[in-house]
């Protein structure tokens, strides 16, 4: 059994190149069965979040050009543009590789927790579209029982500073005091929530939500005393507020160019910060250009997270020998995997003999035959048909093939007891 995975994310590629390949929650599902119908239907994995989409896979045998290849077609783009951001990783490289992601050792946020639940979300989909073997499952759960290791046993996420945390340190920085920011919050999401949070912790002059459906966005809005309003209400009102973080599931950019312009208009161009955490982008990137605008996308907000580098060197080793060891107890399950078909046909062998036996011996004792004697009768003719394969091969072939033989049944049949 081969497993592989194939992944592009933020140390890989673009922003918009990323963004090409973000898929919903929601669009995983019939992803994943098109994937496996253009593939031989192998078992199949697909993760995607703001700074990833992977894709893992386990088959008879690896595929990863055809899975480039499909993944290219489903973005939109040349093969070879994907191929020179992407990684491709094979066996126990992909099995390390998902074990670092779900411990947070290959996030933007060393350490950070959210990943985790994003993989689980991923599996439950997998499992929904039926795309999700034995191995595959045991990758996936070994790769949240290692996570769970490393988050218990070191302090990976310590000294880490959250997107969220980032973006109210960066506002504070254009801002001299939140309390006097009116924020926008686009989106009603884990995330939204997680910044909405971290805001409100700075008491800021008001917070409201904008979301397609009023009810989500007014279940967030309640948490903050805020105010709620219809997405479609945002190019009139976006003048109003100080800052604005978006993260929503659009495919396309809700917040153009001429919608902001305007609003600075509105404002006699007094500053406007901006965050866009979104994958693809929900602010178009030309807004950046603006004068008194300070517009942030999720990987300009990588160098506000690297932080305390140092100090999580100790915490980062002693995860990745936890990770190692994760690595080599699934490969080993790999590896005795593949002797199960030959199992199972020993087993189904000796139920065989034992079900012949049986019968005879049942046949013996209902003609009134001495227990002992067809007790003797059954012991020798099991033995007899478990060492006639050997005792054949001993006296057939030429004298090299029988030297093979005698060693073979020796390891099998004459070791002493341990």
């Amino acid at each position: 059994m081969a497993v592989w995975a194939l992944g592009i994310n933020h140390t890989t590629a673009p922003l918009d190149l990323r963004g090409r390949f973000a898929f919903a929650i929601d669009q995983i599902e019939p992803t994943l069965r098109g994937l496996r119908e253009a593939l031989s239907r192998p078992e199949a994995a697909l993760v995607s979040t703001c700074n990833r989409t992977e894709i893992y896979c386990a088959g008879d045998q690896p595929q990863l050009e055809h899975t480039l290849d499909w993944l290219a077609h489903t973005g939109g783009v040349a093969p070879s543009l994907l191929r020179a951001h992407s990684y491709t990783l094979e066996n126990g490289f992909a099995a390390r590789h998902a074990f670092r992601v779900a411990s947070g050792l290959d996030s933007m946020v060393l350490g950070e927790p959210q990943i985790l639940g994003q993989m689980k979300d991923a599996v439950r989909a997998a499992e929904a579209a039926g795309a999700l073997g034995s191995t595959l499952s045991q990758l996936f759960q070994r790769s949240f029982a290692v996570a769970k290791e490393v988050r218990t046993s070191t302090e990976i996420g310590a000294h880490s500073i959250s997107m969220a945390a980032a973006a109210v340190r960066l506002s504070g920085q254009l801002f001299e005091d939140l309390k006097d920011v009116k924020v926008l919050f686009v989106g009603a999401g884990e995330m939204i929530e997680l910044c909405a949070t971290h805001f409100a912790a700075k008491n800021p002059k008001s917070i409201a939500i904008a979301n397609r459906t009023l009810e989500r966005g007014e279940k967030l809005a309640s948490r903050f005393g805020g105010e709620v309003m219809h997405l479609a209400e945002l190019p009139d009102r976006l003048h109003e507020f100080d800052a604005v973080i978006s993260c929503t599931a659009s495919t396309l950019p809700i917040i153009g160019l001429g919608a902001v312009e305007r609003a600075l208009k509105r404002r006699k161009h007094r500053p406007m910060f901006m965050v866009d955490l979104a994958v693809p982008r929900d602010i178009e990137p030309e807004v950046k250009a603006l004068e008194d605008i300070y517009l942030y996308t999720v990987d300009d907000l990588a160098g506000v997270v690297q932080t305390a580098q140092a100090s999580r060197q100790a915490a980062v080793a002693q995860a990745e020998a936890i990770v190692d060891a994760g690595v080599q107890s699934f490969m080993h399950w790999v590896d005795q995997r593949s002797s199960v078909p030959l199992i199972q046909q020993l087993h189904a062998q000796a139920d065989e003999w034992r079900t012949v036996e049986i019968a005879r011996a049942r046949k013996l004792l209902a003609k009134g035959e001495d227990v002992d004697v067809v007790l003797e009768a059954l012991s020798k003719g099991l033995t007899q048909k478990m060492l006639h394969g050997a005792m054949a091969e001993l006296r057939a072939g030429d004298a090299a093939a029988r030297e093979r033989a005698s060693v073979a049944i020796q390891h099998f049949f004459l070791r002493s007891e341990r």
